[in-house]
């Protein structure tokens, strides 16, 4: 009986995955060879539209209708070249600029590109994640040295150092209680996690996951908790619960997935960035994303 209980609950959370269709079968969003091989950073705003970088050339950002339809959306300062996207309000998103050690908060009305914070230290700004307060955490590796660094930018643009003396820090994220971050390590492969303390720093870095092959880049929670992991070179997305453990693994249609969003009307629609292909696939899932619910209260 006790068994049959917890298998009951185990369905609920997950809400009952085998009573859904086509999910987690990847398709085109965007046809094939419009971005270039530094396609990445997708964030869906909050009519549905996706942005990402380096379309057709590297230093702009691309809108992307949830149908596909592609337009530039604008261009970098000359110098610039976009990685990971971030809303951080209604008409606000921010971008890791890896080439100028920025993160560059752009204004989605008058498409006005400023700086919220520029750091000299920071190796190369590569993907961000964000709290509903507006705080933005920075993954920054030493591609060269198979280093990294974490970092925190507050809403007023001052910068801290979080971690230091880590592996090649990559993808980011924060849990939907925003108590824990979880960062993974792309040439060691692992995924850790830290308490965020009330104060923002970081605290108790434990092992979340070690995989023994494939890389690993960007990487987004759903509303239960569970890291959607893009597996550079792998071609697929990896679903690790919290405890830690693989649930379920989708095959994409290309090989260099670089990194993940949900949108759609429900929040359970993935985007994922291919760098191989230099396109968007789309897939559907069984949980709305974390971010996408925390923009649902943005005014």
């Amino acid at each position: 009986m006790k068994k049959i209980v917890l298998l009951a609950a185990l369905l609920l959370n997950t809400t009952c995955i085998f009573a859904q269709k086509n999910i987690f079968i990847a398709t085109d969003l965007t046809r094939e060879g419009e971005f270039t091989n530094n396609c990445e950073g997708p964030s869906v705003d909050k009519d549905g539209n996706i942005y990402a970088v380096n379309i057709n050339q590297d230093g702009t950002i691309a809108k992307i209708t949830p149908d596909g339809k592609t337009t530039v959306f604008l261009t970098l300062p000359d110098g610039s070249v976009g990685n990971g996207i971030r809303f951080g309000a209604k008409n606000t998103f921010f971008v890791a600029d890896f080439m100028q050690h920025n993160v560059l908060k752009i204004d989605l009305k008058t498409k006005q590109v400023g700086i919220l914070a520029h750091v000299p230290g920071m190796n190369q700004p590569n993907d961000l994640a964000i709290m509903s307060n507006g705080t933005i955490f920075c993954s920054d590796p030493n591609w060269k040295e198979s280093t990294g660094q974490i970092w925190k930018v507050t809403h007023d643009g001052k910068a801290g150092l979080l971690a230091k003396d880590m592996g090649t820090t990559n993808g980011i994220e924060v849990s939907p209680d925003e108590k824990t971050l979880y960062v993974n390590e792309s040439v060691q492969k692992n995924v850790w996690a830290f308490d965020i303390t009330p104060q923002g720093t970081l605290a108790n870095k434990r092992l979340l996951i070690k995989f023994e092959d494939g890389g690993m880049d960007g990487m987004r929670c759903d509303d239960k908790g569970n890291l959607y992991i893009t597996r550079h070179g792998l071609g697929t997305i990896d679903i690790v619960s919290p405890e830690g453990k693989v649930i379920q693994t989708v095959k994409m249609k290309g090989k260099l997935t670089s990194n993940i969003c949900f949108g759609g009307k429900d929040g359970k629609t993935c985007y994922v960035t291919l760098q191989d292909r230099k396109c968007l696939e789309t897939f559907r899932t069984i949980n709305p994303g974390r971010e996408w619910k925390m923009m649902k209260e943005f005014k």
